[in-house]
C-alpha cells in the first residue's frame, strides 16, 4: 500500500468499495476526524451512486451512506424495468436519453443491463379505457393491438376483457443491481471514496465550503448533493436549507405461484392503464403489484388488503388464478409536487444541490439523469450533449415550486475542483 495516505482513504482501499467512518476510539488513537473534497453526496442508491461515480470524473467526490450497504432502500426494491412509455414528459425525455448511456455501461461491464420485454398498457373499463387514450394521444411510439395480438404476446390475458391494449416495444427489464454495483466500481476507480454507516447529522454553512458532519467526523467541501431518497427533506432541514415537498408514497409488491398451465416465463410486462395494478411474469412465479400510492413517512410493510384487490383485479384480466402470496415486500417511490425529478440548488442556497423527486421512475432515467445532475453541480449549466435530451436546468430546478415558474438555478458558477490544488 502506498504511504502518505489517510486512515479514511486507507480503509476504502483496504474494503474494496466501502469504509465505515473511524469511530470516536479510533480517532482518538490518531485517525483523522475532518477531511476535504469538492463535493459530498448523501445517499448511496442509484441517485447518489450514478452521480457520485459521474462527478468523480470531474471533482474530487465523498459519497456517505447511512446503512450498513448501498442499495437497500428504492434501488433494492424497484420492479427493474425500463419504460419509456412511463411517467411525465421530463421522465420520458430522460428515460428515452439514457437508452444509449446503458448500452454504453453494458459494453464498459460486460454485462446485458437491458433485456427486452414488451409491455402492454391494458384497459378494461371506462376509467382505463380514458386513460389509455390519453397515453395513445402523448406517446407516438405507442402501438394498438388487438386482442389477438395482446394474447400473443401474454397468452395468459383473457381477451374478452380487453377494450384497448397498446404496446410499448421499446420496453426493458433492467439488471439493477448491475447498474448499481457499475456505478460503485467507476466511482472507485476514478478515485472516489465511499462511506457506509455514515449517517449525516448536521449540515452548516462555513465560508466558502459546506461542513457535513458525520459522528466525530467532519467534512468539508464545495458542493453538497442530497440524494437521500424519501428522506431528502430531512437532510435538507438539518442544513437550514427550506424542503421540496418530497412526498415519499409507498407502493407494495409481491410474488405468487400461478395455476395457469400457460408457459408464461418471459411473456410481456402487463399494465392496467389507471395504474391500478401490473404483473411481470417469472419462471415459476408472477411478481405483481396493486401499484398502490399511499402516503409512508418511512419503511412501511406491504399493504395487505391493497395485495388481495390487485390479486382479484389481476385473475378477472387473466387465467393466472394466483391464489397465495409467496413474498411481499414495500418500497418508498418519492415525488415532487408535479412529479418530476428536483436537480440544483435554490437560489439562496448555493452549494446545496438536491438530487430529488425521481418517483417510479428513478432506475430507468437513471444514467441521462446522473450526467444532467453533474454539470448542474459542477458546471452550474447543461453541458451541449445534456440540452440534447430536452430538459432544462430551469424546469428541474427546485426554485420552481416557490417562484411558480421556471427560474435559474442557484449556483450557476462552477464549482472549483481542488483535485490539483
Amino acid at each position: 500500500m502506498a504511504t502518505g495516505r489517510s486512515p479514511w482513504q486507507a480503509s476504502f482501499a483496504d474494503s474494496l468499495l466501502v469504509a465505515a467512518v473511524p469511530t470516536a476510539g479510533a480517532a482518538a488513537g490518531g485517525s483523522v476526524t475532518k477531511m476535504t473534497c469538492d463535493v459530498a453526496v448523501i445517499g448511496g442508491g442509484m441517485a447518489g451512486a450514478s452521480v457520485a461515480a459521474e462527478l468523480a470524473q470531474r471533482r474530487s467526490v465523498v459519497l456517505l451512506e447511512a446503512e450498513p450497504v448501498a442499495g437497500v432502500h428504492s434501488t433494492g426494491r424497484s420492479a427493474a424495468s425500463y419504460l419509456p412509455s412511463y411517467g411525465g414528459q421530463a421522465v420520458r425525455r430522460l428515460t428515452v436519453a439514457s437508452r444509449p448511456l446503458f448500452d454504453a455501461w453494458s459494453s464498459a461491464l460486460g454485462i446485458e443491463l437491458l433485456r427486452p420485454r414488451p409491455l402492454i398498457w391494458l384497459s378494461s373499463d371506462a376509467a382505463s379505457d380514458e386513460a389509455a387514450a390519453r397515453m395513445l394521444r402523448e406517446n407516438v411510439s405507442l402501438q394498438s393491438l388487438t386482442a389477438a395480438e395482446a394474447t400473443a404476446l401474454c397468452p395468459v390475458l383473457r381477451p374478452e376483457r380487453i377494450l384497448t391494449a397498446l404496446l410499448d416495444s421499446s420496453a426493458m427489464d433492467i439488471d439493477v443491481a448491475g447498474l448499481h454495483h457499475g456505478y460503485l466500481s467507476e466511482l472507485k476507480r476514478r478515485r472516489g471514496r465511499m462511506f457506509y454507516k455514515a449517517p449525516v447529522t448536521q449540515i452548516r454553512r462555513s465560508p466558502g465550503a459546506w461542513l457535513v458532519t458525520v459522528g466525530e467526523h467532519t467534512i468539508s467541501c464545495g458542493a453538497v448533493v442530497n440524494a437521500a431518497g424519501a428522506w431528502v427533506d430531512e437532510v435538507a432541514e438539518r442544513a437550514d436549507v427550506p424542503p421540496v415537498g418530497v412526498q415519499p408514497k409507498l407502493r407494495s409488491a409481491f410474488t405468487s405461484k400461478p395455476q395457469s398451465d400457460a408457459a408464461i416465463a418471459g411473456s410481456a410486462l402487463v399494465a392496467d392503464a389507471c395504474e391500478r395494478w401490473y404483473f411481470k411474469p417469472q419462471v415459476g412465479s408472477v411478481l405483481a403489484s396493486p401499484a398502490d400510492e399511499s402516503d409512508s413517512p418511512c419503511d412501511a410493510r406491504p399493504d395487505e388488503l391493497a395485495i388481495a384487490q390487485a390479486i382479484d383485479a389481476i385473475n378477472e384480466a387473466t387465467t393466472l388464478r394466483l391464489r397465495s402470496v409467496m413474498r411481499a415486500w414495500a418500497g418508498l417511490r418519492s415525488f415532487a409536487p408535479d412529479r418530476s425529478p428536483v436537480v440544483g440548488a435554490r437560489r439562496d442556497h448555493e452549494g446545496f444541490c438536491f438530487l430529488a423527486g425521481q418517483g417510479g421512475y428513478g432506475i430507468q432515467m437513471a444514467p441521462a439523469l446522473a450526467l444532467v445532475a453533474a454539470d448542474i453541480v459542477a458546471e452550474g449549466t447543461l453541458s451541449a450533449s445534456a440540452r440534447a435530451y430536452g430538459v432544462t436546468a430551469e424546469e428541474l430546478s427546485p426554485d420552481r415550486f416557490t417562484t411558480g415558474r421556471f427560474a435559474a438555478s442557484a449556483g450557476s458558477r462552477p464549482l472549483p475542483d481542488t483535485r490539483q490544488a
